[in-house]
């Protein structure tokens, strides 16, 4: 009689109303606890807050995945930077009587040569990190195979990158992929401008470094060289960056057109002290008068939108307001010449290792 009541009170709990609840309750904890721990614990934006606003851009970005894949792929690491990164070469060369110089140094065993403006590049903004503890977008105008943009990336930070040359896009998408980075930066296949619209752009066969707006411009150092003109869409850049948005370098290099570039980012660039980004741009006198701007110009602009202290490092002016950081401004004085001023200190006392170093920076 015992068991007989035994057996019906364990009947009474497993009751299918009893299951059902159980059931249900399992999944909406199972469901809860995935949810959970799906999440990061420290969710990390893919483009600061630039998304949203891109959604009203008149520009979308380049779409990487979708994009052909170039091929061959020659790709290494660079030499001598403080943060390595690889970069995919565009132009190989004439294959196989005089290849890349590049190409030889693989074939020899070494790493692809440094490239001076990611030395800049890493200089700059290690200063400002290590001296102003700040963090902030970094701008890619002429971004030609991601030699600047990766070599931010590398060191974390954000990075949109403007190049209007397909086959260069190609080798961005590249190096997005080798150094894995593709949260770190955004691409567009446009010129930046002061107007928004297409711009007819010209591009030299063979030689994809030296494409520009001005058709003098692209053939000035290579007039043998096939000019291919192009249609590409032309955009200011002030149409992506909202007021709350830190921007803390501006590169360009666009062979002529830097003054137009400027004249587009006119809000960006009006923006009070340590806000406004420290400018990198090339500033070549017969380039830039192909392109119906001169240097003066450019720095007639720029003295009325606040940036008083310029410096030239090489074909690079280096500019900078008045006021932002002067303890920034003072440690990247003194110029390197391809020597960075720690080196130097080091060989001043040493005839032999001066001539050392020399041979080394030389050397294929």
């Amino acid at each position: 009689m015992a068991n007989a009541w035994k057996k019906d009170k364990s009947s009474k709990l497993l009751s299918p109303a009893i299951l059902f609840l159980l059931f249900t309750t399992t999944l909406i904890l199972l469901f809860f606890f995935l949810f959970l721990t799906s999440r990061p614990s420290n969710p990390k934006p893919a483009l600061l807050t630039l998304k949203p606003h891109l959604l009203f851009a008149a520009i979308s970005p380049f779409d990487c995945i979708n994009s052909p894949q170039a091929h061959p792929v020659i790709a290494n690491l660079v030499e001598g930077v403080p943060y390595p990164f690889l970069y995919s070469l565009a132009d190989l060369g004439v294959l196989p009587e005089k290849p890349h110089k590049n190409i030889v140094r693989m074939l020899k065993g070494k790493p692809f040569r440094k490239p001076d403006i990611s030395i800049t590049i890493q200089e700059v903004l290690g200063k400002m990190r290590s001296t102003e503890g700040r963090d902030g977008l970094v701008v890619d105008v002429g971004a030609n195979v991601g030699m600047a943009s990766f070599a931010a990336t590398v060191m974390e930070f954000q990075v949109l990158a403007f190049e209007p040359v397909f086959e260069n896009l190609q080798r961005i998408c590249d190096g997005i992929y080798f150094n894995q980075v593709g949260k770190l930066v955004t691409v567009f296949e446009a010129v930046a401008s002061d107007r928004l619209g297409n711009i007819t752009f010209h591009k030299l066969v063979g030689r994809l470094d030296n494409n520009a707006v001005s058709a003098t411009g692209a053939k000035m150092a290579f007039k043998s060289n096939e000019e291919i003109a192009l249609e590409i869409r032309s955009i200011p850049l002030d149409e992506f960056f909202p007021e709350t948005e830190p921007v803390l370098l501006l590169k360009i290099d666009v062979q002529g057109w830097e003054y137009h570039v400027l004249k587009g980012a006119s809000k960006l660039l009006s923006r009070k002290g340590k806000e406004a980004p420290y400018i990198i741009y090339e500033e070549d006198e017969w380039l830039l008068q192909a392109s119906n701007s001169s240097s003066k110009e450019i720095r007639n602009f720029l003295h009325s939108v606040g940036y008083h202290h310029c410096t030239q490092h090489g074909i690079d002016a280096h500019c900078i307001k008045k006021d932002w950081h002067k303890s920034l401004a003072s440690a990247l004085a003194v110029q390197r010449n391809n020597v960075t001023p720690t080196l130097f200190l080091q060989l001043v006392d040493s005839r032999h290792l001066l001539i050392f170093y020399l041979k080394g920076e030389q050397s294929d």
